[in-house]
């Protein structure tokens, strides 16, 4: 079914023209009081031949009305089950003919416009019988701003399955040497997040490496501020990935922190489960990041142990039955060392409040039980992660648009 949405002026000849080179099955009349009779004369003319619908504005000159009036074609087009619709804006007010297209483009909506050469010099108006319509592209479909809208959508909801799939999409379609640049640089991006946020750091920094450069480029280029401020955002954030790169899988506190940000990625998606468990990883992780930084040894590898290391602690470090019994360990080699006020100590010194933090942890059907963990859970320990040191922040989030 074909469906027209035909805003409607005080001259009845375009309308017409429109009418009859559409020929369409259905016909929904934006009218305004003073256009209103126009509309009536060409239902009762040509209604018998489609089926039809008017929506009457109480402001012609009301952007918003118009707006909203638009829309309601819309959804009254798809009651209709419409397989085509096409959107004339010849008649009306200029408002109306604003929130036609503001509302409708975009939504695989065909625009079309009665003109003409022969105008009357007083009118300003085509000469009656010197019609011409013209069928107008929705700029928005030429542009992508459909998808770019839905990858933004995507992106800032961290699904970054869904963002891939909306560029992808981009790239099939006819694109300008920067625009094909531009979306292949930001494929390989958001590939390198994907990698990123499943600890595939290497990997991840072999993507956005020499993809990141060159979206940024592009984006400077055309001046699109939102696409510099993100992608500027994730530069940033680079050095940070290269340093946990650099290290080579030893335990460090950049390691920790970017394993902060994932679990807060998990959180913002509801998913506190995974983002407590993430924390429970985290409280080993400190000790082990800790001692490395301090002690310049690897805790649970006993290739980098120094001589001197307490014999007696081997088989609590390397297969310790649970976190308090790693703090217990940790704190009995920082004495054998003669290290004092550390972060290793500070957590010993905490284990009783670990404990009653972790409770909910261990209730969850992650771990040894069935009860689902709540935001507040989540929270509790994160802040008191953050409260104990300021190494135990989470690195910044990736920006959104």
């Amino acid at each position: 079914m074909k469906v027209l949405i035909l805003s409607v002026g005080t001259t009845r000849a375009p309308l017409e023209e429109s009418l009859a080179q559409h020929a369409p099955d259905g016909v929904i009349f934006l009218a305004s009081q003073e256009s209103h009779p126009v509309a009536a004369e060409l239902v009762r003319e040509y209604g018998g031949s489609f089926r039809h619908h008017t929506l009457l504005l109480e402001d012609a000159e009301s952007l918003l009305e118009s707006y909203q009036a638009a829309l309601k074609a819309l959804r009254k087009a798809l009651e209709w089950e419409a397989t085509a619709i096409v959107a004339d804006l010849t008649g009306g007010t200029k408002p109306m003919a604003a929130g036609l297209v503001l509302a409708l483009t975009g939504r695989g909506v065909v625009f079309s416009y009665v003109g003409g050469e022969r105008r009357d010099p007083d009118t300003g108006r085509v000469v009656s019988g010197a019609e011409r319509l013209r069928l107008l592209e929705d700029p928005t479909a030429r542009l992508g701003l459909k998808e770019w809208t839905a990858f933004t959508r995507a992106w800032n909801a961290l699904n970054l399955g869904v963002a891939l799939s909306e560029l992808d999409g981009l790239l099939q379609r006819p694109l300008s040497p920067s625009e094909e640049r531009f979306y292949r640089a930001m494929k390989g991006v958001v590939e390198g997040l994907m990698e990123w946020d499943r600890f595939r750091h290497e990997r991840a920094l072999a993507l956005l490496a020499p993809s990141l450069p060159v979206a940024l480029a592009v984006a400077e280029a055309w001046g699109h501020g939102a696409k510099v401020r993100v992608l500027k955002g994730l530069e940033d954030l680079l050095p940070h990935l290269r340093a946990i790169v650099e290290a080579a899988g030893k335990p460090t506190f950049a390691l920790l922190q970017d394993l902060l940000a994932n679990a807060e990625r998990r959180a913002e998606l509801g998913r506190f489960d995974d983002a407590l468990a993430r924390l429970y990883r985290a409280l080993e992780l400190a000790v082990e990041a800790d001692v490395h930084e301090r002690l310049g040894f690897v805790l649970k590898d006993p290739r980098t142990w120094p001589e001197g290391f307490p014999e007696s602690l081997r088989e609590r470090v390397l297969r310790p039955r649970g976190l308090m019994e790693l703090l217990d360990a940790a704190f009995d080699l920082d004495l054998a060392f003669a290290q004092t006020n550390t972060l290793a100590q500070k957590l010993y010194g905490e284990k009783n409040r670990i404990q009653a933090l972790l409770s909910r942890r261990h209730e969850s059907i992650l771990a040894h039980g069935t009860r689902p963990v709540e935001e507040e859970d989540y929270r509790r320990v994160l802040d008191f992660l953050t409260a104990l040191d300021p190494r135990l922040s989470p690195l910044a989030p990736w920006p959104r648009f």
